[in-house]
């Protein structure tokens, strides 16, 4: 039995991701809502939930060099990426993905908020589980479809504006796991409204200890809400959340214990003792709560180079001497070596090619660069700095301790920073472009390159906005768009 709910459940998220009105009226054959706690705990462990995140949206970024036509490292050569690859970096107006095919991170995101939905709207009716059972269930599923939702709304929409939340197009809101039920794209500041509601609701009902970190625990809610008040932001509130955060977990783990492998792909970062390797999300004592890359389009490992602008951003703010181990693991500088054949030379580029599973979710890095922003922001100049430093010391050999004379030199160190450590994780970069291009101080031109061309994508130009996949706009033509 709780196979075939686990199943049905699938199915109709499936259904959902078409999101087509005219088959709404379609009931998954065999659909069944389950009726024992344990179902509803099994649908939460499915894995299939982390893997949440796709790396694509990089591609808009700063972040990224593609590499030549056939380049010598052949998954960056340019004419290999797939075409909607090449339509991002040559920042293409327009459609994104072609007609029928998958977008690798609004429909996953959709399927996954259906399940989040079953949990939601049916776990208090189970009769088999005390009521803190249920409704901390409840309330992981709550911070899964928050998470989902904050994603969508900051990839498929314009940044957070309170001056225009309320009339910009967000995305479309689904709360109900009927197929029946219709919806609509609404705003951003309705769809901030429901994150905040349901990460309000979940965290008194987190528990303080859960059996691995793909669940989340109380610290989540405070780290998600720090993240989503620091997009809006509202950096009082990031702050306050960011320090209840970081009362639970501020743990780092020391990268200067760590050397390259050549020869060797996955496990090529590794302790020089044993050969263990680099701690995939779900190892990593920093995680907070994991989610991983999509399953489609998940990562970019070995595909793109690093262009000068990020390379010279490592060497911002170093010490003489100094080595920023994030830059010397994480990426092959001139050549690379990842089986037992000959190397492949590329002189003078650096390719991004860590080979980690890194946590696309929650993490006490990110929580800690999110208190340092907002102190350099709006709270203590040298309390953002001491959060800089205890990352630096476990990031960069021979650190010594950065120093700024006022806020504003401390908050340009501070972004310089979250982009050294958040590079290439998730859609974070992406994300940041587009918050801090509303700030004149921070507002820039992003330029691409290719061989002889060029392209360049302005600030808060609306190619920045991913577009509603076109098979979902061919079942429902009458959403509202950008025009990109």
């Amino acid at each position: 039995m709780t196979k075939r709910i686990i199943l049905s459940i699938f199915t109709g998220a499936v259904l959902v991701l078409a999101s087509c009105n005219k088959f709404l009226d379609i009931t998954p054959k065999g659909f069944t809502i389950p009726e024992k706690f344990g179902d509803y705990e099994k649908l939460l462990n499915n894995l299939s939930l982390s893997r949440a995140v796709s790396a694509y949206p990089n591609y808009l970024t700063d972040d990224v060099q593609a590499g030549l036509t056939n380049d010598v490292s052949k998954s960056a050569g340019f004419n290999r990426y797939p075409a909607f690859k090449q339509r991002l970096y040559r920042f293409d107006g327009g459609q994104i993905m072609d007609m029928g095919a998958q977008d690798s991170q609004w429909e996953p995101s959709y399927q996954h908020i259906y399940v989040y939905n079953t949990v939601i709207n049916n776990i208090m009716d189970v009769t088999d589980a005390t009521d803190k059972e249920k409704r901390r269930v409840r309330a992981e599923a709550l911070v899964g479809r928050a998470f989902e939702y904050l994603l969508l709304v900051n990839l498929y929409a314009k940044h957070y504006d309170p001056a225009t939340a309320a009339t910009d197009y967000g995305v479309p809101m689904v709360l109900s796991e009927d197929i029946n039920v219709p919806y609509e794209r609404v705003s951003v500041a309705a769809v901030y409204d429901q994150i905040k509601k349901d990460l309000d609701m979940a965290t008194p009902d987190l528990a303080e200890k859960v059996p691995n970190n793909f669940h989340p625990l109380k610290s989540v809610g405070f780290a998600f809400l720090s993240r989503m008040y620091l997009y809006m932001g509202d950096y009082e509130k990031a702050l306050l959340n960011a320090n209840e955060a970081l009362k639970r977990n501020a743990t780092l783990i020391d990268y200067k214990n760590y050397v390259n492998i050549e020869g060797t792909t996955f496990g090529r970062v590794c302790l020089p003792a044993d050969s263990t390797g680099f701690p995939n999300a779900d190892l990593n004592p920093e995680s907070v709560w994991v989610r991983l890359g999509s399953s489609s389009n998940g990562t970019i490992h070995g595909e793109v180079y690093a262009p000068d602008d990020l390379i010279a951003t490592y060497a911002t703010d170093l010490a003489p001497g100094a080595t920023d181990m994030r830059f010397q693991l994480f990426f092959c500088h001139g050549s690379s070596k990842f089986g037992s054949g000959s190397s492949v030379k590329f002189p003078g580029r650096e390719l991004w090619a860590p080979y980690i599973e890194f946590n696309t979710g929650l993490s006490s890095p990110e929580v800690i660069l999110i208190a340092a922003e907002c102190e350099a922001r709006i709270g203590d100049k040298n309390k953002a700095l001491a959060h800089l430093n205890t990352l630096r010391n476990m990031r960069i050999k021979g650190n010594q301790p950065v120093s700024a004379a006022t806020k504003d030199d401390a908050l340009r160190i501070v972004l310089d920073e979250r982009r050294r450590e958040l590079r290439f994780i998730g859609a974070s970069r992406l994300i940041d472009l587009k918050r801090l291009n509303r700030d004149p101080r921070f507002a820039k031109t992003v330029t691409h390159k290719h061989e002889s061309e060029t392209w360049t994508l302005a600030p808060n130009d609306n190619r920045y906005i991913l577009p509603v996949p076109p098979r979902v706009l061919s079942m429902n033509p009458g959403i509202p768009q950008y025009e990109r």
